[in-house]
């Protein structure tokens, strides 16, 4: 029996919350179950909620910068979480995982250069390639039993026919769950340092893992992919803080890292949020054991939400993700297009969740939903979906 409590409803609305007061403002019913934004509906770590109420009563909020104090906590959760030995100096902060990936595209590459996803895949990754004028690349990743693959082949094919100068990675998968096993990380290291391209990886889910699939950081694959990536990472999945806008871009490679920051400097950003350094330095310093009994509850929401879809409508097909707390629901045995799932999502189950085709046009027919919510609320918009496709 966990100490923490998951299961009490926290209202939301009127907080600010993008996940829920924007049903208006994007023409969605305002009866709709809100499960779309990946983002917790649980109320962060008593130690992160008590250094944020320190901080506050302190009553200045000056300018700031990570100390001794958060180097060390970030250093050794990610030894004893990933086994990843991070030095200080290539800690490079900003204030989101985007907006490292756009300075990452603009930094290593010019205008009209190939940049290479694997769809279906996080929608900005796609947005973000071609808001900077460079050519998106797709090498599709196959559905198998399952889960999704690598097509290594069409990978590499891409990478040279396209001249590709940078691959952006989604490690873990979002939305299919997919936790890269080393050997295709390897893979993958070979074919980019053969090609010359830079890994970009975006590892924000990397501490949401279950049963026996363990997140690899991907610059722990070897040296040579240590100096070929950067890496971002973000204490926001982890301990639901995406709005204190605070992540972790870690490069080693020290010209990589120069590029990079000198093209942060030119967008204006210096010092990152003053809350998002105290409450990272008490994640990663005092959290675990709270962020432990978040994944087991999520955990135990996946196998719940599998349970109750396979029985009450079967012919919806739930991927169980090897990691993250999203669940991408197959709808393609129905007889409906694209549009019509999503109406009837919407519109008429009353569930407010990502279409797949956001993620490129291989979601098609597929829908994402966040199960890091308390039990009564998943129980329900599932229930709803199931009984709205059952008669199909």
């Amino acid at each position: 029996m966990s100490k923490f409590d998951f299961d009490t409803i926290t209202d939301r609305s009127n907080s600010y919350a993008i996940k829920y007061d924007l049903a208006e403002k994007r023409n969605k019913p305002l009866d709709a179950i809100s499960l779309w934004v990946a983002d917790m509906d649980f109320k962060t770590a008593p130690c992160i909620q008590k250094a944020l109420a320190e901080k506050a009563a302190h009553g200045i909020f000056g300018y700031s910068r990570p100390d001794s104090r958060y180097y060390n906590a970030l250093r050794n959760w990610f030894l004893t979480e990933h086994n990843f030995e991070i030095k200080d100096e290539w800690v490079v902060n900003t204030p989101g995982v985007v907006y490292a990936f756009a300075t990452a595209i603009r930094a290593l590459t010019e205008e009209g250069d190939a940049v290479l996803v694997t769809r279906p895949v996080y929608y900005p990754f796609s947005s973000v390639i071609n808001n900077q004028n460079r050519k998106l690349v797709n090498s599709a990743l196959v559905l198998k039993n399952g889960h999704y693959e690598i097509d290594f082949e069409d990978f590499e094919n891409k990478i040279i026919s396209e001249k590709v100068k940078v691959f952006l990675f989604c490690s873990p998968h979002n939305p299919g769950g997919r936790v890269w096993a080393k050997e295709e990380l390897k893979k993958i290291s070979e074919i980019c340092l053969k090609h010359n391209v830079i890994v970009v990886s975006d590892e924000i889910h990397c501490d949401i893992t279950f049963e026996n699939h363990k997140h690899t950081v991907f610059a722990s694959i070897s040296d040579e992919a240590r100096e070929n990536s950067i890496i971002c990472t973000a204490p926001s999945k982890t301990f639901n803080l995406a709005g204190l806008q605070f992540s972790n871009i870690i490069i080693a490679n020290e010209k990589l890292r120069a590029k990079f920051t000198k093209e942060m400097d030119r967008t204006g950003y210096d010092e990152p949020s003053l809350m998002g350094i105290v409450a990272a330095t008490a994640a990663y310093s005092e959290g675990k054991e709270w962020f432990e009994a978040a994944k087991a509850y999520i955990w135990n929401n996946i196998l719940f939400a599998e349970k109750l879809v396979n029985e009450k409508c079967p012919k919806i097909k739930v991927l169980k993700p090897e990691g993250s707390y999203l669940l991408w629901l197959d709808f393609s045995a129905f007889d409906l297009s694209d549009s019509q799932i999503n109406d009837r999502v919407l519109n008429k189950a009353k569930v407010w969740i990502d279409g797949g085709i956001m993620f490129g046009p291989e979601g098609e027919k597929f829908q994402r939903i966040n199960c890091a919510t308390p039990r009564a609320i998943l129980e329900k918009a599932l229930t709803q979906i199931c009984n709205e496709f059952s008669e199909e």
